[in-house]
């Protein structure tokens, strides 16, 4: 499921304080719930999903200290961000409230506009960091997947196991694969992630109108509230779910069935995250199914042929008479003349070519070869006939299919310019091989294209897979990695070994020999240290030890952003300060401009009703300079819009009126 924003909890023992929180952020659209005490706090913290902490330091009966500690002590707690709002002014209880783990602090009183920029940008990187770690396990996730479709034959194991990871990973109820075969009313469940032994579980698609849209569309179907959809009015008695959403699966554009996944309450639809996740995972289980498929078909033959081979080999041995056995042969046999002529041919070679043997004898094999591999079938006649043994694949008309052939061609040794054929139709086992072949380069070219480095070891520890993000990261080509290099190598001394020792204590606890989320680093032939995030496991053939896989992304990026969002901050905090003392000067210059009118005009009035050489005219004269001078100064604080200081006596720093207030059409040079 997507990443749901919980409750601003505030913490206050001061009554006033607490509802004038809690209105101002339901006003700027945010749920709140109060606590007037510490321990009150933790057990909401407990009870209820929280998104922020607003937390007073005095509180009643446990402080805020003990709280902040305790928050970031708990399971569920300890990434909740915590803003500290407090009337303390020492710096020491601000560098105390960091250490024991806040992320924010705010001096009473505050602006609410302040406030509410704070709890948005700790939100804001809250929201980062879940989206970054949602993405790494999704890879993860996706990768064993992968793996698990690569290296597991068990389509059962398989199937429940891709069903199983979907549901925990986009957090649904249920989440099953229905195949639908073509031309049929009838759909099977072959794999349910809430019921291990549900397999090929017949159902009547005309129960199913979801199912049957998302077939015949071949797009996804997202159904919010399933006791209102129109769609399902015919079916609303069976509905058992609230939302349901389906994904269809496809091979080659063909349909082969539907992705399903249900939950009983009432969820958002799949992010763009999720959806892609799903896309991948339906995919991959559709080329899964297709070779499942193939490899039936391919074991149904295989069994066929053997059967058909066993019934004629004993029926060759219950023969007397030599030439009865090539009649009865399981595989095709034909005798042509040097000018490749057809002098005999078996009733199962008639068969295989679709012709009768009147149709085929004194025939040259041209008639019968296709065009494109008829100079290859020419050229391995010639070698026949010179003594030479050779086998080929050749395609061959029959009626309206084109059959490939596994042919062998050999002399006959009481006439060399004669040549035996046998042969006998590969045209499944041909195309389940490029099929696995296609399998087998989208599975390389999944690897290849992830963005974590993929590297999997024999037990020896030698290197034999190396991804392109692993060349990327460690700075390694392949050539020089695969079949020559331990995999301990690439870790510092040590680290290798501590990563196996955690894989067997994993084994030891819950049965999987896997490590997820280990932090560690890498070590480049330059001596460079690079952190990562690893996932590791122990893969098994048969129950014993094949090797190790590992996926570890690269953290540097990671670490940059965080220190360039921790930068951001700072400069917020400076210009929110900025802002303050702009303000501050703005009020203060509205306030003295009417005494300072008054001053000049009781001095102006002074001055005219005095003689011109008297003592009040010239008193009169230095008061309007002066009040000119102070209407000068009060002019520049109100235009101040910077925070620029100068050099007063010693050390000492005071604002500078005369940069502070230029405007905005000529901005001061930084220094």
């Amino acid at each position: 499921m997507t990443h749901s924003r919980g409750s601003i909890l505030v913490v206050d023992d001061d009554a006033v304080t607490r509802h004038i929180l809690y209105d101002y952020l339901v006003r700027a659209g945010y749920e709140a719930i109060v606590a007037a005490s510490g321990q009150e706090a933790l057990e909401r913290l407990r009870s209820t999903p929280v998104s922020l902490v607003l937390l007073d330091l005095v509180l009643p009966d446990v402080d805020g200290y003990d709280v902040l500690r305790q928050i970031r002590e708990g399971e569920h707690s300890r990434d909740v961000p915590v803003v500290v709002l407090t009337a303390l002014e020492g710096d020491d209880e601000i560098a105390r409230a960091f250490e024991e783990g806040a992320d924010d602090f705010l001096h009473k009183p505050f602006r609410n506009a302040e406030l509410i920029a704070r709890i948005r940008g700790q939100l804001r990187l809250r929201s980062y960091l879940f989206e970054i770690a949602q993405k790494e396990h999704d890879a993860a996730v996706l990768v064993e997947l992968t793996q698990a479709l690569a290296t597991n034959l068990d389509i059962r194991q398989i199937l429940h196991s891709v069903v199983r990871k979907i549901a925990e990973t986009v957090q649904v109820d249920r989440c099953s694969i229905i195949v639908a075969r073509e031309g049929s009313g009838r759909g099977f469940v072959v794999a349910a992630s809430d019921d291990a032994g549900v397999h090929n579980l017949p159902i009547e698609l005309e129960k199913y109108p979801e199912i049957q849209q998302v077939l015949q569309t071949r797009q996804p179907l997202t159904i919010d509230d399933a006791s209102k959809h129109p769609l399902l009015d015919p079916v609303r008695s069976t509905a058992k779910y609230h939302s349901l959403m389906l994904l269809p699966i496809a091979f080659e554009d063909r349909p082969l069935g539907v992705l399903f996944l249900r939950a009983m309450d009432g969820r958002a639809k799949l992010s763009d995250r999720e959806l892609a996740f799903c896309k991948i995972a339906a995919n991959a289980t559709a080329v899964a199914l297709r070779n499942a498929r193939v490899l039936q078909q391919l074991r149904d033959e295989t069994v066929a042929l053997d059967t058909r081979a066993h019934a004629a080999e004993s029926k060759a041995r219950s023969l007397e008479q030599y030439h009865l056995l090539f009649r009865s042969a399981a595989d095709g046999i034909m005798v042509f003349d040097k000018s490749t002529v057809v002098r005999f041919v078996n009733p199962r070679g008639s068969e295989i070519l679709g012709r009768t043997t009147d149709q085929i004898i004194n025939q040259r094999i041209g008639k019968f070869v296709f065009d494109e591999d008829l100079q290859q079938a020419k050229a391995a006649a010639e070698a026949s006939q010179r003594g030479e043994r050779v086998s080929l694949d050749v395609r061959v008309r029959h009626e309206s299919e084109v059959l490939t052939l596994s042919v062998s061609l050999s002399p006959l040794e009481s006439d060399g310019s004669t040549v035996i054929a046998t042969f006998r139709d590969v045209s499944a086992e041909r195309a389940t091989a490029l099929e696995l072949s296609r399998t087998r380069d989208f599975l390389t070219a999944l690897i290849e294209s992830s963005p974590d480095a993929i590297v999997a070891a024999d037990v020896r520890g030698r290197i034999l897979v190396w991804n392109r993000a692993a060349e990327r990261i460690c700075g390694m080509p392949r050539e020089e990695v695969i079949g020559q290099r331990n995999v301990a190598a690439i870790y510092p001394v040590g680290i290798a070994q501590q990563i196996m020792a955690r894989l067997r204590e994993g084994e030891s606890s819950t049965g999987m020999a896997r490590l997820e989320n280990f932090r560690t680093e890498l070590i480049t032939p330059t001596g460079e240290e690079i952190p990562i995030h690893l996932s590791a496991a122990i893969v098994r053939e048969n129950g014993r030890d094949a090797g190790t896989i590992g996926i570890f992304s690269d953290l540097r990026d990671r670490i940059h952003m965080e220190a360039r969002l921790a930068h951001a901050q700072e400069r917020l905090k400076m210009t929110e300060k900025q802002s303050l003392v702009a303000q501050l000067a703005g009020t203060a210059a509205h306030e003295l401009n009417q005494p300072l009118t008054s001053i000049m005009g009781y001095a102006e009035l002074l001055k005219r009703r005095s003689p011109d050489d008297s003592h009040a005219v010239r008193a009169s004269t230095v008061i309007i300079q002066e009040a000119e001078r102070m209407a000068d100064i009060v002019r520049k604080l109100g235009n101040m819009s910077r925070l620029d200081t100068k050099d007063y006596v010693g050390a000492t720093k005071i604002f500078d009126l005369e940069r502070n207030s230029q405007s905005q059409d000529e901005p001061p040079t930084e220094e």
